[in-house]
């Protein structure tokens, strides 16, 4: 009944990923390797972050894949990858919200850092005011003293 899986380097079992009933794997490929780091860098031939694999698992997995291309390209050509993939961010992005079902949990993530980025911004803009007016206050006392 059981049936050998034609790819033992992907782990876990995408269908897995797929089936919000099945919460245990149905099968492992026997003897897996974890990933493997060479030079400092992680092989993505031995298996891929379960981050890659649910992402592909749901209905972006064109957009995400292209996404990901857009990423190397730039890396390998040093370029400014925010600048580079901006349009495949938007495209993933748009993907993604349209499958809000699957990806919910991706998306609560992004919303909760941008959140916080934005409460972050607002802590340095505050400080840097506040830097602003003693600098005023320091100066008006000199040249009034």
């Amino acid at each position: 009944m059981s049936s050998q899986n034609p790819e033992p380097e992907q782990s876990p079992d995408p269908k897995t990923l797929k089936d919000p009933e099945s919460k245990q794997p149905s099968e492992e490929p026997p003897n897996q390797e974890p990933k493997v780091e060479v030079e400092g860098e992680e092989e993505e031939e031995e298996g891929e972050c379960g981050f890659c694999l649910f992402m592909k698992a749901g209905g972006c997995k064109e957009s995400f894949v292209g996404w990901e291309n857009c990423i190397q390209e730039a890396e390998e050509n040093k370029e400014d990858i925010a600048e580079k993939c901006f349009e495949a961010m938007s495209v993933l992005q748009k993907c993604m919200e349209a499958h809000a079902d699957y990806y919910e949990p991706i998306l609560r993530a992004e919303k909760r850092a941008e959140e916080q980025a934005i409460i972050e911004l607002e802590k340095e803009k505050e400080e840097e005011s506040l830097g602003a007016q003693e600098d005023s206050k320091d100066l008006q006392k000199k040249s009034d003293g």
